[in-house]
C-alpha cells in the first residue's frame, strides 16, 4: 500500500512539473503576428513535438528538455498525459526564441544600412529619421 502511495505521489509530482512553461499570451500574440507578416522561424514543429510526446520522453527530448525526458521516460506510459502537451509548448517556445533572434538581426541589419547612408552623405538627418521610423514599425509588434 505505501508503495502505491509513493508512486502516486511520484507521479503527481511530474505531472505538475512535466509540461513546459510554454508562451505567455503577448508572446503567442507577438509569435503569431511575425508569422502573419512572413518573419517567423520554425526550428521546431509543434505537432511533431506533441506527436514525439506519446513515446516515453519523446516530446520533452525534441524540446531540449532532457532532465524532464529522462523523468518521462521513468514514467511511462503515465507521461503520456502531459509530455504531448510539453513537447508542442517547448517547440513553440524554441521558434519564439528563434523568431525573436531573427527580427532583431534584420532590424539591426536594416538600421546599419541606413546608418551607413548618412555616414556617407546619400541621406540627410530629417530622411534618416523617417527611415529609421519605418524600420522600427516594420519590425515592432507594439
Amino acid at each position: 500500500m505505501k508503495v502505491h502511495r509513493l508512486v502516486l505521489a511520484l507521479g503527481l509530482a511530474a505531472a505538475c512539473t512535466g509540461c513546459a512553461s510554454g508562451l505567455n499570451s503577448q508572446q503567442k500574440a507577438e509569435l503569431r503576428h511575425y508569422e502573419a507578416n512572413g518573419l517567423a522561424v520554425q526550428e521546431k514543429s509543434p505537432g511533431t513535438g506533441a506527436a514525439l510526446g506519446l513515446l516515453p520522453g519523446g516530446g520533452s527530448f525534441y524540446g531540449r528538455e532532457y532532465g524532464l525526458g529522462v523523468v518521462n521516460l521513468l514514467f511511462w506510459p503515465l507521461s503520456i498525459l502531459w509530455d504531448p502537451v510539453s513537447g508542442h509548448d517547448a517547440a513553440e517556445s524554441i521558434n519564439y526564441t528563434a523568431t525573436k533572434e531573427h527580427v532583431n538581426r534584420l532590424q539591426r541589419k536594416d538600421v546599419d544600412a541606413i546608418d551607413e547612408r548618412l555616414q556617407s552623405g546619400q541621406i540627410d538627418v530629417a530622411q534618416y529619421a523617417l527611415e529609421k521610423r519605418k524600420v522600427n514599425k516594420k519590425y515592432d509588434f507594439n
